[in-house]
């Protein structure tokens, strides 16, 4: 007995030392957080936060209005909610009251994997958190649906921020109505929310002030060794970009090389993550001498740096290098999302100079007509966009912070909310996941660049439009003459595939092909061979637009990358001794991945 007691003591002792322990950490963790709250930057334009107020004035008169010219439609929605919430309640009431704490499973339950817990199906208490939240989604989504008085791009918006409303109050983001996260802390003693703690303030800490959740671990992965490692040679360096020439997989390349123009909204990594997944590492396995741009990561001295600049001393340096290197006249070249749109405009002004130093093109999630915005429609209205001309006008660049979190927010239940679950409430290291890592290694974006895009691109439409003017030429579209090929993605939420496909037919080009990849922006192009993994379709249909195109497509098995290469082949020419960076003569000035990949993000 007395050994009994003992052991009870000395539990108890433990139990009280870990309680005392973690009451010292979290008082640590609170004033950690107070300070780094004090570091956000108060100077920040409110307009990069939220619509504007002529918005609110909007939505809410549109509302008033058709309450008051419609009350009966407004009266049945509140008598349709109020009948279905009292259902809810008087069930929930009647099986607490009888001790009943698991009543039969509800059977008409949304495949929603935020409530893939048991205890949202047959908990009282938690059923009904569940099932009220689902019923004012429910109010929400359909006095939105029936509001008249907007204009579709208003319309648009308010659906948008409505949803964002809605994903913000699901009770799986709060402590107290998230039953996985508060059995955790059961289970771990309360240490799954002090690691949570710990991993907000870790959060806050990085973001100077701000928060976004870390999506993956940021000790997992180091750029050069085990992502970006595929060997090359920097062969050009000037202050937009370093020019990397791969070392050779294969004795015998193809005669014209192959420069590929990443995006400088992230880094181009995303193309050589792992050695399975590739595609400057597949690239070079099918016999291609490839040069790839790695941006600069622009700091405030890039204020007014321009698209203008991204074309003279980006594109057309980095195929003059590549030309001088391997003597040849002409190259073949790639763009990637806002490098392909820069490309299309670099293409035009190029045949208007008479320059031919590119062969063909191909673009991957490529939007160069904006007259459709798709998802962010919701951003590129004047508020925002004047909210971002006002930052960059007191800062010289766009922070990269900004970037993140409008991207972030598009799919707000998996790259905010989501992981903001998992870290913050079951106190879960986030995991070692090398695209995730990626996603977070985004840059800055020089001032004028990012008002030129917005302006010029996205709203006025130049370039499909009345011509967009660059480096002495007004270009349109219809001034690419050369062979083109075009990827789309098929779920793409940043660059909508119709989009994609309706700018496309725009180009002047007589061959003209375009893809459509299965998944989305990242995974429809990183979509290697040998996983096997997502399908592309093809058709013949070109100039009836994407409704016609897509009617008349073939499902073809696999990755699109070998029909691409295919179709580069027959641009590429006869095989040549393969090129081994440096043996021309030209200066080798580091190894691959560079020094300006390696950059942050610069305040």
């Amino acid at each position: 007995m007395a050994q009994g007691d003992d052991t009870t003591e000395t539990g108890t002792e433990e139990n009280l030392d870990r309680l005392n322990a973690n009451l010292a950490r979290m008082e640590e963790l609170s004033k950690r957080m107070v300070a780094a709250l004090g570091q956000k930057d108060l100077a920040t334009d409110a307009g990069l936060t939220g619509p504007g107020q002529d918005f609110y004035m909007k939505a809410g008169s549109a509302y008033l209005n058709d309450m008051m010219t419609n009350p009966g439609k407004l009266i049945g929605h509140q008598v349709a909610y109020w009948g279905r919430a009292l259902e809810h309640f008087t069930e929930a009431q009647k099986a607490l009251a009888a001790g009943q704490l698991e009543i039969p499973e509800d059977e008409d339950v949304p495949d929603d994997p935020r409530f893939a817990n048991p205890m949202w199906r047959t908990h009282p208490y938690f059923r009904l958190v569940r099932q009220q939240y689902e019923l004012n989604a429910d109010a929400i989504n359909m006095a939105v649906k029936d509001l008249d008085g907007l204009d579709s791009k208003e319309k648009q918006r308010v659906e948008f921020f409505s949803r964002q409303i809605i994903d913000l109050f699901a009770p799986t983001n709060y402590l107290a109505t998230n039953p996985d996260a508060l059995q955790k802390a059961v289970e771990t003693e309360g240490q799954s929310l002090v690691d949570g703690l710990e991993n907000l303030v870790r959060d806050i800490e990085a973001h100077h002030g701000e928060l976004l959740p870390t999506l993956s671990d940021p000790d997992a992965f180091t750029v050069g060794e085990n992502i970006g490692a595929t060997q090359g040679k920097v062969v050009f360096r000037n202050r937009m970009m370093e020019l990397i020439q791969y070392a050779p997989l294969t004795e015998k390349v193809h005669k014209t090389p192959l420069v590929i123009f990443p995006p400088w909204i992230n880094k181009f990594y995303i193309l050589d993550l792992k050695p399975k997944n590739s595609l400057i590492r597949w690239v070079l396995e099918q016999g291609y001498t490839l040069f790839v741009v790695s941006w600069k990561n622009p700091d405030p001295s890039y204020a007014d740096v321009g698209l203008e600049d991204y074309v003279e001393e980006g594109y057309v340096q980095a195929v003059e290098t590549a030309k001088e290197i391997t003597g040849e006249k002409q190259v073949n070249a790639v763009g990637y999302c806002i490098a392909g749109t820069t490309l299309s405009a670099a293409l035009a002004w190029m045949q208007k100079r008479g320059d031919k130093s590119i062969k063909s093109a191909t673009f991957f999630t490529t939007l160069t007509d904006f007259s459709d915005q798709g998802e962010f429609t919701v951003f590129l209205q004047d508020d925002f966009v004047d909210a971002i001309e006002r930052q960059v006008t007191e800062k010289g660049i766009l922070n990269s912070y900004f970037m993140s979190k409008t991207m972030s927010f598009l799919r707000a239940r998996d790259l905010v909310y989501g992981p903001a679950v998992k870290s913050y409430m079951m106190g879960e290291a986030p995991p070692a996941f090398d695209l995730l890592y990626w996603n977070g290694d985004s840059t800055n974006l020089p001032g004028r660049m990012a008002v030129q895009y917005l302006r010029e691109l996205c709203q006025k439409n130049a370039l499909a439009e009345d011509g967009f003017k660059i480096l002495g030429e007004t270009v349109h579209l219809r001034d690419i003459k050369l062979p083109v090929m075009s990827i789309g993605t098929k779920t793409d939420h940043i660059a909508p595939w119709r989009q994609c496909f309706v700018g496309f037919e725009k180009f002047g080009s007589k061959d003209k092909t375009f893809i459509m990849s299965e998944s989305g922006h990242i995974a429809g192009i990183v979509n290697p061979p040998s996983k096997k993994k997502y399908g592309h379709f093809t058709s013949g249909e070109m100039g009836q637009g994407p409704d016609a195109w897509e009617e008349a497509a073939e499902f073809h098995e696999g990755s699109w990358w070998p029909r691409w290469e295919a179709w580069l082949k027959k641009r590429s020419g006869a095989q040549v001794a393969a090129r081994v960076p440096g043996e021309s003569g030209h200066e080798i000035l580091g190894d691959a991945p560079g020094t300006y990949v390696l950059e942050g993000s610069t305040s």
